[in-house]
């Protein structure tokens, strides 16, 4: 049988058209991905050219504006703001509580050396920040030039106005006076003070070992004391003791008489006479002459019966 020309011309052109069908295709893929990018980054420039027209100030800072390098007295406060690139900057500044702890040494009134561990809670004051980074800096400028400088310097200050002992015994005192020197010196660099702390404060090591010496002597006079007091109680009481004794002998000797003891002898009697067998006949003795042999004789002398 005859193949029909035309037939035989399709089937071997439809490889080709697969193929070219095929290439279109990733064509038109590429082309929508190449689409693609272009739009992404006409968004991308699109948004660095807008957020060159502003800037956003965040949560607990201020943003000082520079105009050409040169501080502007407007303040941004938090939120975003308009500003022109290129001739306009912005420096944000925090103006939230921060924690600078310090180590500084100093001597007391007596010239013993004090080490101390001072934790400082401290802000930039918020209406006042384009004027701290024109004269100061940012937040490390503050603390190496002015806090740092600052606190080591009223500390000595305080320190020397009080002895070892009463830096210990007055701390709280001391604690007040460096807050207030301190929060004086600091308003002056547009800084306020929050709080200090005396977190640690100890001495050399010379002293720590006189001041317990001295309190392990103060401990065995104490415990002296004690002894003597208890040898002087205990010596009372047995005064008091010989007293009592003395008072019971005294009220004895002023009750007892003759008649008395001779009706305790007669009361005490069971009634038997004792019998005495001699050599030659039994004997009974007397009851009166038995009684006056019983009854005791008082000594002239202490009044006391024999």
């Amino acid at each position: 049988m005859k193949v029909p020309e035309s037939d035989a011309m399709s089937d071997m052109r439809s490889p080709n058209a697969q193929i070219n069908n095929q290439i279109n295709r990733q064509s038109d893929r590429k082309n929508a991905d190449f689409a693609m990018f272009q739009l992404v980054a006409a968004l991308m420039i699109f948004t660095a050219l807008v957020c060159c027209f502003f800037v956003v100030v965040n949560a607990g800072e201020r943003g000082v504006l520079m105009q050409f390098g040169k501080v502007q007295s407007q303040i941004l406060d938090e939120g975003i703001h308009p500003i022109i690139p290129i001739a306009q900057t912005v420096k944000k500044l925090s103006v939230r509580v921060q924690k600078q702890e310090i180590s500084a040494e100093a001597s007391s009134k007596d010239l013993q050396e004090v080490f101390t561990d001072v934790a400082l809670n401290w802000h930039i004051i918020p209406a006042q920040a384009n004027v701290i980074f024109q004269e100061i800096g940012d937040k490390t400028a503050i603390i190496d030039r002015i806090i740092d400088p600052a606190v080591e310097e009223v500390l000595k200050a305080v320190m020397a106005e009080y002895t070892a002992e009463e830096i210990i015994t007055k701390r709280g005192n001391v604690k007040n006076e460096v807050d207030t020197l301190l929060t004086s010196r600091l308003s002056d660099y547009h800084i306020a003070v929050d709080d200090i702390s005396l977190v640690h404060v100890h001495f050399s090591k010379r002293f720590s070992d006189a001041v317990e010496a001295k309190q392990i002597a103060e401990q065995d006079a104490k415990r002296a004391d004690f002894i003597a007091l208890k040898a002087i109680k205990e010596a009372e009481a047995k005064v008091n003791l010989a007293r009592g004794e003395g008072e019971a002998q005294r009220i004895l000797r002023e009750t007892l008489s003759p008649e008395l003891l001779q009706k305790q002898a007669i009361d005490k009697w069971n009634g038997n006479l004792p019998l005495v067998v001699g050599e030659s006949t039994a004997k009974v003795l007397d009851v009166n002459s038995l009684i006056q042999s019983h009854t005791p004789t008082f000594n002239p002398q202490n009044n006391l019966p024999k």
